[in-house]
């Protein structure tokens, strides 16, 4: 090959080596170059799309707390029975006179019906319930109230506290 290459004249030694600097850089991108970028590319739209999930989240973060609050809320009167949470809670909220019956039903549940309740209080009741004490509603039924008043509600709930 070497002596092909110096019978060559001038000219064309120079156009063959020419050639030889273009295929060698060809395949240098096409194996080597071309394959990197491309995994580039597919880890620079992966990261956009985990930055754009981020910024998605980030509202419902903010919204998912109380300002102020810490992320993990102590639970207080852990120790006080279900009874005497729910008898509390709701003479604090001034629903007591609503109440008809409250009989407990595990060591941590409690099944509480209430007549002709204002369903917005009922529902800021069981807000502070499942905040402050961990008490969550496992079953629910609704009906309208028997007075005419708007908003107003039967209910029968059971509420168990998470351990």
């Amino acid at each position: 090959m070497k002596d092909w290459f110096e019978s060559l004249e001038m000219r064309e030694r120079q156009f063959v080596a020419i050639g030889v600097v273009v295929v060698v850089l060809s395949l240098l991108y096409g194996l080597v170059w071309a394959p990197l970028d491309r995994n580039h590319m597919a880890l620079k739209a992966e990261v956009q799309n985990w930055q754009r999930s981020l910024a998605e989240l980030r509202p419902l973060r903010v919204n998912g707390r109380n300002p102020g609050q810490s992320q993990s809320a102590p639970v207080i009167g852990m120790q006080q029975s279900p009874i005497i949470i729910v008898d509390e809670t709701l003479s604090s909220r001034g629903l007591d006179r609503y109440r008809r019956r409250s009989q407990p039903t595990t060591s941590n549940g409690i099944r509480v019906e209430f007549e002709n309740v204002a369903f917005d209080e009922l529902v800021l009741w069981l807000g502070d319930l499942s905040e402050r004490y961990a008490m969550h509603v496992q079953a629910g039924s609704f009906s309208t109230g028997s007075q005419a008043a708007s908003g107003r509600i039967n209910a029968t709930l059971t509420l168990e506290r998470a351990l």
